[in-house]
């Protein structure tokens, strides 16, 4: 599914919707496929060597830098346009920082879900990924670096997941019903993959 931009060609080359790119590739599609190599490759290196694990606002920006630096300028900053997807409007971006800061700090005071019997730490990872989810802070690369940091976070609270085998459409369509408020199938799909 694509994005609703408020300006379609931001950041973009004139006349298309392919981002700006360190790599100067123009086509969507070839773009796509070196984007998907090159942050892959780096998300398996973060998850075997995380990076310090504050988890903090300032940590989940660093996560999406060193995923997406070799190809884009803005890697590891917060977005600057407004961003929707289907009927999901996200954080307006003059409020990311302040809403991170708040999210992150919440994270930290429930000392990052260690000790929480399965069933309420489940149902805090559902919450928080909602939330990260609505605050969308980059302009591409959202759900990437949501899933190197939550694989990190929840094993630090003794757990572990699998998204090698997790159906994305399904994590897709529960993240868009956890934005209306329904978090029924977040909620079972994180109960279903985390072990």
């Amino acid at each position: 599914m694509g994005y609703s931009l408020e300006v379609t060609d931001k950041d973009c080359y004139p006349n298309t919707t392919v981002l700006i790119n360190k790599l100067g590739i123009t086509d969507e599609k070839v773009l796509k496929e070196n984007e998907s190599f090159i942050t892959s490759t780096i998300a398996a290196m973060l998850i075997s060597k995380p990076l310090k694990p504050d988890f903090d606002f300032g940590d989940y920006k660093a996560i999406h830098y060193e995923l997406f630096s070799e190809l884009y300028e803005w890697a590891g900053s917060v977005r600057t346009i407004n961003l929707s997807k289907t009927s999901t409007a996200f954080t307006a971006p003059e409020r990311i920082e302040e809403l991170g800061g708040k999210i992150f700090g919440r994270l930290k005071k429930l000392n990052y879900f260690v000790g929480l019997p399965k069933a309420k730490f489940v149902a805090e990872i559902a919450d928080l990924y909602n939330t990260i989810n609505m605050l969308h802070p980059f302009r591409e690369g959202n759900g990437r670096t949501q899933r190197v940091f939550f694989m990190q976070l929840i094993q630090n609270a003794g757990y572990n997941i699998d998204y090698s085998e997790f159906n994305s459409e399904y994590l897709m369509i529960s993240s868009i019903q956890a934005a209306s408020g329904v978090m029924d199938n977040l909620i079972s799909f994180f109960d279903n993959n985390i072990i």
